[in-house]
């Protein structure tokens, strides 16, 4: 019983730590972390007309899911789930049966500069396949060893990762690598896994090859999204303590201390002397892939700030379509953070007993609680919502009466200021990307360029980049036929007034300013391509076939408990 409620326990407390601000009432609304409160499902969700798809099919589950319940209950439920999720799949994958080990390895994976500068930068389906991969790991070893419903449980891990692109490519990594095995039926379970995963990738590679864009992207962003020095020490050694985000503004204060490059070699030596006793107790087939995988994540998140890495992910981003996704490098470390995980938990281990043998079970035990709350030690800003710069706030009335007039008369909307993310002082002057997307039922054009300092990295968007010709020649904005033109006056200046020509005020309130083009002629639908409804038809039967199969081992399982009771089948 203790073995199996502590790991929940601290899962417990540090999710409770960590979220203490989701308490308040509100959304938590900061860089890519959009809630709303009824997210609506369109065309432009499932398959952008000409747009990355770099929100498939996280925004159609959003939407789905928001029918179901508000958009405050949802977040909270998907941001306990991942601080949750990732402390106990970390606790149980370690092979171990000592349970303070258990809880070095789930503060040591949960409580990590990755999961907050990703958690800061509002990266919350990421940080889903963050949670979901000691499980993906952990349920891939079943199938290799053959135990009964491990794959179903490997299908779920890989359909949680695969509401983002990155995540789904992750899973199909880890699973093409873990899985496959000597004997002829963890061939067939590996075939049968990577080509659901395949499916559960497919809404958005489909939606991206039917796209009316390029697909390729600005090499400019490369050095903007290289890996990043916290410290005196470099990127690479950032890096190698699971930071690194080339977001500043991201990265919690606690990162630029000076002994913190010292605390990531002393973490490495542990980690070292715990790989031996992995080998011992995991198939060394599956060391060698655990630590392939490990390595080549860091060397993938490492590569824009490697010699010669900027020259080659440069050309990669400009010439491969969807090459893109690895433009960040950082956010692949996620294999690389679980390894560091488990193999510093079991190298606490190891020293705890050789530290036991000599001075006694009580300086052992000492050690494993040092080695515990050493991430915490290290990153004390990432509690209670990092510091406070996470908190709810509420969205003002004015966003539900011009979702309301939207809704009503449905069309293109243009939003200003014309740029992706904006800052709100009812939002405390938090970056957060423009949410008008989210928020109104319609298709919204927004500019996907991002400005990174003083660097402007091009969108990969055409239909932006004719209204960013607009509004440098001073053209209205009409002539690009939208329906609405939203202005958003407390993100900024007002636009130039002949952007505005020929537009009638529908809504003039605190915060925003609903224009209407009279001259707005209904344009053909655009054509939804049949493969792409189709894709996410597939992966949503994938999705089904997993709960039906989880449900029917659940099922017989009780069932064969029941038969087995002494009490009903031998009288007592």
């Amino acid at each position: 019983m203790r073995e199996r409620l502590v790991p929940h326990t601290v899962a417990a407390a540090v999710t409770a730590v960590v979220l203490a601000p989701l308490a308040l009432p509100g959304y938590l609304l900061r860089y890519d972390m959009v809630f709303v409160p009824r997210q609506p499902l369109g065309w432009e969700v499932i398959a952008p007309a000409s747009a990355l798809p770099r929100a498939v099919p996280q925004d159609a589950v959003v939407a789905l899911a928001s029918q179901l319940v508000p958009g405050w209950l949802l977040q909270r439920l998907v941001l306990v789930a991942i601080l949750y999720l990732a402390a106990l799949g970390a606790a149980r994958l370690v092979p171990t049966e000592r349970v303070g080990v258990r809880v070095v390895a789930a503060l040591g994976y949960a409580w990590t500069p990755y999961l907050a500068e990703r958690l800061l930068i509002g990266q919350w389906g990421l940080l889903v396949a963050y949670a979901a991969l000691p499980w993906l790991v952990r349920a891939a070893l079943g199938v290799r060893a053959g135990r009964p419903g491990s794959l179903p449980r490997l299908l779920l891990a890989a359909a949680a990762s695969a509401i983002t692109p990155t995540g789904g490519l992750l899973a199909l990594v880890v699973i093409a690598v873990l899985v496959p095995g000597r004997y002829p039926r963890a061939a067939r379970s590996a075939a049968l896994a990577v080509g659901a995963t395949l499916l559960l990738n497919a809404p958005w590679l489909v939606a991206g090859l039917v796209s009316a864009g390029t697909g390729r992207s600005d090499p400019a962003g490369v050095a903007a999204f290289a890996a990043r020095a916290e410290n005196w020490a470099g990127p690479l050694v950032a890096l190698a303590g699971t930071g690194g985000s080339w977001n500043a503004q991201t990265t919690p204060a606690s990162r630029a201390g000076v002994l913190v490059p010292l605390a990531t070699v002393l973490l490495l030596a542990v980690a070292g002397y715990g790989v031996p006793l992995l080998r011992r107790r995991w198939p060394p087939a599956i060391v060698g892939r655990f630590g392939l995988l490990a390595a080549g994540s860091w060397l993938a998140a490492a590569a824009g700030a490697l010699p010669g890495g900027p020259a080659v992910l440069g050309w990669l981003v400009a010439a491969v379509p969807g090459a893109g996704l690895v433009r960040d490098g950082q956010k692949l470390l996620m294999p690389y953070a679980l390894a560091l995980a488990v193999a510093v938990a079991l190298g606490a281990e190891r020293l705890a007993d050789r530290l036991a043998a000599r001075y006694g079970s009580v300086t052992g035990r000492v050690l494993l609680v040092g080695a515990a709350l050493l991430p915490v030690a290290l990153l004390p800003d990432l509690a209670v919502g990092a510091a406070g710069r996470l908190r709810p706030v509420s969205w003002p009335a004015d966003w539900a009466a011009v979702a309301r007039l939207v809704d009503q008369r449905p069309g293109e909307v243009i939003s200003l200021p014309f740029q992706e993310y904006q800052r709100y002082g009812w939002n405390r002057g938090q970056v957060v990307i423009d949410p008008a997307p989210r928020y109104l039922d319609a298709p919204v054009l927004i500019d996907d360029t991002l400005r990174v300092g003083g660097l402007a990295v091009a969108g990969e968007d055409p239909r932006a980049a004719r209204v960013r010709e607009l509004l440098a020649t001073g053209t209205p904005l009409a002539a690009a036929n939208p329906r609405w033109v939203l202005v958003q006056r407390a993100a900024g200046p007002p636009p130039p007034a002949a952007a505005l020509a020929g537009l009638r005020v529908v809504h003039d309130g605190p915060e925003l300013t609903l224009y209407e083009n009279p001259a707005w002629s209904a344009p053909a639908p655009p054509a939804r391509p049949g493969p792409v409804g189709i894709a996410h038809l597939l992966a949503g039967m994938v999705v089904i076939g997993i709960g039906c199969s989880g449900a029917a081992r659940v099922g017989y399982r009780v069932v064969a408990s029941r038969h087995a009771s002494p009490a009903e089948g031998e009288g007592g």
